[in-house]
């Protein structure tokens, strides 16, 4: 097992920054998730991490060791491709064995060590076949037993499960999990699959453009986005964002867009005219026909079989609504949405921050920089 230490690393390719100063600090046996859009450098810091691509400026430690300089050999950590790199020539034995017969291992050990590891990935009825008669998931899961073989001290993924279909994908998600679980190992994982990253991660490393916006727990990103860039990428339909004001209206400050005026969940009377950019989750929205703080057109009703998406214009701000199916309402109908206050986000328009109101400290203080600040 292995502690993993990204110390301020950065990727020069020419003019380009692919990953731009990033740190991080990987516990022992965790399972942490690169996640990002393509081309935000997520794969490029792996590749780093397993000395494949050399660091332009900053330091990696295994166990506290800096290996920045060192071969990947040197590193004990085991790569899983996406292409999954099998020799086709070879047995799934033979394949599974070979990082040990790289070593010269004795013949007993590897065949030993081969038998362990196929058992665990319950390949063993699979050891004298070659990789072009198995399947997609069993071809994962060899390329995964390789791996395991040598008692590396981290696993790095790099998108594994992209080439397998979508009940082959879930099935594979939860064979990791298992896998995770059984073996106590650090996991490092890139994906651009949310889903992926919110299923099987114990913490979820979100970048863009290459550097990070937010690092924690799945749930943490998705209930306390950092950014307005974290709320719209997590979330299937993400976040509806759209450009607002906070007012004081009615004894309460309220977040007003054309088409909406509703309550925030904020005591301080201090910070109205602050422009902000509002967000809520699709799935927080309920369709109420009394409710006034929303009201608008459906324009669209998506079935997703248990559920419904329904798409709502109110004024110029494009709303949708994530419901149990029926959601009974049809194209054209005009309808309520009602929220709660506690659930409405706010972030800062131009630098895409969270934002909290805080009452002011003082009577010297300006009105607005008192109520509103950045998350850091």
């Amino acid at each position: 097992m292995a502690r993993l230490q990204i110390d301020a690393v950065s990727k020069r390719f020419g003019a380009d920054h692919a990953v731009r100063e990033v740190s991080l600090d990987i516990a022992d046996g965790e399972f942490l998730v690169l996640l990002g859009p393509s081309g935000c450098g997520k794969s490029t810091l792996l590749r780093m991490i397993a000395g494949l691509e050399t660091p332009s400026s900053g330091r990696i430690l295994v166990d506290g060791t800096d290996v920045t300089d060192e071969a990947p050999q040197r590193r004990d950590l085991a790569m899983v491709f996406q292409s999954y790199a099998l020799y086709p020539h070879l047995t799934v034995a033979k394949n599974i064995g070979f990082p040990l017969r790289a070593r010269r291992q004795p013949r007993a050990r590897i065949a030993a060590r081969v038998s362990e590891v196929a058992a665990t990935l319950e390949l063993s009825a699979l050891l004298e076949r070659r990789p072009a008669a198995l399947s997609g998931g069993q071809r994962q899961r060899v390329a995964l037993a390789r791996a395991m073989v040598r008692d590396p001290g981290a696993f790095l993924m790099d998108e594994p499960l992209s080439n397998l279909d979508a009940k082959l994908r879930s099935a594979t998600r939860a064979e990791l999990i298992a896998l995770h679980q059984r073996l106590g190992a650090t996991f490092l994982y890139v994906t651009h699959d949310q889903v992926e990253a919110m299923t099987m991660a114990t913490r979820i490393a979100l970048l863009d453009a290459g550097r990070i916006e937010q690092v924690g727990t799945p749930e943490e990103l998705y209930d306390r986005p950092r950014t307005a860039f974290v709320a719209g990428f997590l979330g299937s339909p993400p976040m509806n964002l759209f450009p607002a004001e906070v007012n004081w209206r009615d004894g309460s400050l309220r977040v007003q867009a054309d088409g909406i005026d509703a309550a925030l969940a904020i005591t301080a009377e201090s910070g109205a005219g602050t422009r902000v950019l509002a967000g809520i989750r699709p799935e927080r929205l309920r369709i109420d026909a009394t409710a006034t703080a929303v009201r608008g057109r459906v324009t669209m009703v998506e079935n997703l079989g248990s559920e419904e998406l329904v798409h709502v214009t109110a004024g110029s701000v494009r709303l949708c609504v994530r419901a149990a199916r029926p959601a009974g309402v049809q194209v054209g109908e005009d309808i309520g949405l009602r929220l709660d206050p506690g659930d409405i986000h706010l972030f800062d328009p131009d630098s895409g921050l969270r934002l909290t109101w805080q009452e002011p400290q003082d009577d010297t203080a300006g009105e607005e920089a008192a109520a509103v600040s950045d998350v850091a």
